[in-house]
């Protein structure tokens, strides 16, 4: 495994609350970093370089963090506010991690191959559970867990978490038996076809009775006649 690590460059700030908008309009993404047993610390990272190692780099990845020069350290990114309009990020949670203490995250599931059920039957693929959770120590954290879907054969074929490969420095902390993929049969339009023959049976016994209302109408003149 591979020790090389994406950095990241900070400045400590002074600037809180509103006013972190001229730290935007400068390039600058405010951010905070904490961990435990230490206090949290304001910091800004160019907003740039943040959008680019977000862009590669997993969920998971570790990072080292340089704050005013001082020797890196490793963080993961814990969370990241957006705008809800322009979907720019507006501010950043940074965790301090220490490398001997286990971490528990959430890791997204892939999936790759074609499901049979899918390509053969017209079936639609859906993935009730995106991803598990996972506890391991902050370098053996996984950025995604893939899974084929090629044993979906039919629609009764089901994949659960059970069935993943975890590696063996991770513990996996899902339920087993949680549903991770399945493919849902096409849907048969009857109900079109059942309202069509309601309609013509319908019609058919109005038919019938205009009939029989006919027939007794014809009876009438011939008996006043006899």
């Amino acid at each position: 495994m591979s020790t090389a690590r994406a950095t990241l460059v900070a400045e400590h700030r002074e600037v809180t609350g509103k006013k972190v908008s001229t730290l935007r309009r400068a390039g600058r993404l405010p951010a905070v970093v904490y961990g435990h047993g230490i206090d949290s610390d304001s910091i800004s990272v160019d907003a740039h370089e943040f959008e680019q190692l977000r862009r590669h780099t997993g969920p998971n990845a570790l990072v080292d963090l340089s704050v005013d020069g001082k020797m890196a350290r490793p963080v993961l990114v814990h969370s990241v506010q957006v705008h809800p309009v322009n979907r720019r990020t507006l501010h950043v949670d940074l965790f301090l991690v220490r490398m001997t203490e286990e971490l528990t995250v959430d890791v997204p599931l892939v999936a790759t191959g074609d499901a049979p059920a899918v390509t053969l039957h017209g079936g639609t693929l859906l993935h009730p559970s995106e991803s598990v959770r996972v506890r391991a120590l902050p370098d053996h954290l996984p950025q995604v867990i893939e899974y084929s879907v090629a044993l979906l054969l039919d629609f009764d074929t089901t994949i659960h978490v059970r069935d993943l490969s975890i590696p063996s420095d991770v513990t996996l902390l899902t339920d087993g038996d949680e549903i991770i993929a399945k493919v849902q049969p096409p849907r048969v339009e009857e109900e079109p076809v059942a309202v069509a023959e309601a309609v013509e049976g319908e019609a058919a016994e109005a038919e019938g009775a205009g009939e029989a209302v006919g027939a007794e109408g014809a009876e009438a003149p011939g008996s006043a006649a006899g």
